[in-house]
């Protein structure tokens, strides 16, 4: 009898066997893989870092940190990079190194792309030197040896936004912040860089024993109590009534703000009361009498808008929606299984897919497109307003040189301060309009309009003070016109 069919057979039942084991042992080891791979992540999530080092409320060195923290201190030092963008960033442009100024690379001055700025500010040290902002490791550097310095004396203030200024806080306050806050706005700047020796680190902003978010300037601490005040909230302190989404626009806002120097103390000021709205701050400020500085030209009591990157944010559509400056500019990236929110401070338009579309899901192009958009429009509007508040200048001027008295000319005055103000807090808030384009319009409307209003106060001047004569007419061809 032939039993090869039976034979066969059963080496095809022994090979299925084998292999349907064999399949087995590869998925088990397969999803004993998976599974050993989850359970690792699992546990690298429950310990986002590794203590190497004991970090202590006096730790101010940033690679300190860094031990501890390698992913965000490595993203920490690339705010060295250089890029510039269409309307803003950076480019390296080198320079020979003097005793007054050793840096070897600086950035392009916005004075010789816009010779406009320095008629702006006559008068005052932004018309000597002024140049295109560099990342976070350059803002001690770039403060230290700017012109400024050299132009007029910078009182001690200045540095509180541009050093790690906590720990000399504590040590000027004998551990009470407030205190030390006091002592380093009434010093020369001189005397103040004494007590700083790196720019914005880690401890600016985190709690060392817990990583929480904080915010370290008494400034901003006042500054934010006034708002929340207005919002029907009292007492406010914001590192215990804050929410961490907050948070990761509070310690940016620390600094990116408007401010002035009140009194002969110099002390830190967020110009608040009022609002954060620019013409808001405008009202606070004429009404307090400050001035920055007396222009060169005209004699108008004057006013340096700063940084107001806050306060601008605050009116947009970004903030209405609850996406922080983080969200943005410090976009969250997945390493292994952490989420770490890169320190590499930087233009979202370098970063759009981690910056941008993680909520817009267009194409990069598109949303490159929609923000230059926004951008060249506001920067044509600005331009415009420039354009006018020269014109006011040279009319003012020309007023004045044909006999036209202080009084005579007080509200044209009065005006070219409203005017610039206004200018200066759409030109010096850094986002080109895109943090609140429609407020960013809205400003830089108000500020064509008083250039506009002082224009016709001087017209009126000619013509009722002086008859209107056509020598005189002709002395200030911009009314003419």
């Amino acid at each position: 009898m032939d039993n090869r069919p039976e034979k066969s057979s059963r080496r095809k039942i022994a090979l299925l066997f084998a292999v349907t084991a064999l399949g087995t042992a590869v998925v088990t080891a397969g999803v004993a893989a998976l599974l050993l791979n989850i359970f690792e992540h699992k546990q690298e999530e429950k310990q986002p870092f590794y203590r190497v080092v004991e970090l202590t409320d006096d730790t101010i060195d940033p690679e300190i940190w860094g031990k501890n923290f390698p992913y965000q201190y490595d993203s920490y030092k690339r705010t060295v990079d250089m890029v510039r963008t269409t309307y803003g960033g950076s480019e390296a442009l080198p320079q020979t190194p003097t005793d007054a100024d050793p840096r070897k690379f600086v950035t392009y001055s916005k004075l010789v792309e816009d010779p406009r700025l320095v008629k702006m500010w006559a008068g005052y040290s932004f018309s000597k030197d002024f140049r295109e902002e560099r990342g976070h490791a350059y803002m001690l550097e770039d403060q230290t040896f700017t012109g400024r310095q050299q132009a007029a004396p910078q009182p001690g203030t200045c540095i509180n936004c541009h050093g790690s200024t906590y720990t000399a806080y504590k040590e000027l306050g004998e551990g009470d912040i407030w205190k030390g806050f006091e002592k380093l706005n009434q010093m020369s700047y001189q005397e103040a860089r004494e007590h700083v020796d790196h720019p914005v680190s880690c401890l600016d902003c985190h709690n060392p024993d817990t990583m929480q978010l904080r915010v370290t300037r008494p400034a901003f601490m006042e500054g934010i109590r006034l708002v929340k005040a207005a919002e029907g909230i009292e007492d406010y302190d914001v590192n215990t009534m804050a929410s961490r989404q907050e948070m990761r626009t509070y310690t940016c806002a620390q600094c990116h703000v408007e401010y002035y120097f009140k009194g002969k103390e110099k002390r830190l000021t967020y110009p608040w009361a009022n609002g954060r709205k620019a013409d808001e701050i405008l009202a606070y400020y004429d009404e307090t009498g400050f001035k920055d500085w007396t222009h060169e030209i005209t004699g108008a009591p004057m006013l340096k808008a700063q940084h107001p990157e806050f306060e601008t944010w605050s009116q947009g559509i970004h903030a209405a929606n609850g996406v922080s400056c983080a969200d943005c500019h410090m976009p969250y990236e997945r390493v292994g299984a952490m989420k770490v929110s890169s320190h590499h401070v930087r233009s979202p338009l370098l970063n759009i897919a981690a910056s941008c579309q993680t909520c817009h899901r267009v194409p990069e192009e598109e949303l490159m497109n929609r923000v230059q958009t926004i951008q060249g429009r506001h920067y044509e509007l600005r331009n415009l307003a420039m354009d006018a508040l020269m014109d006011l200048i040279d009319a003012i001027e020309a007023a004045q040189a044909n006999g036209a008295s202080p009084e005579e000319v007080a509200a044209a005055c009065d005006f070219q301060r409203k005017a610039t103000f206004l200018l200066d807090f759409a030109e010096a808030e850094n986002s080109t309009g895109f943090h609140a384009d429609q407020e960013g319009a809205r400003v830089l409307g108000k500020s064509l309009d008083f250039s506009r209003k002082g224009f016709k106060s001087i017209s009126e001047y000619w013509r009722d003070q002086r008859g209107a004569t056509p020598d005189a007419i002709a002395a200030v061809p911009a009314v003419n016109e």
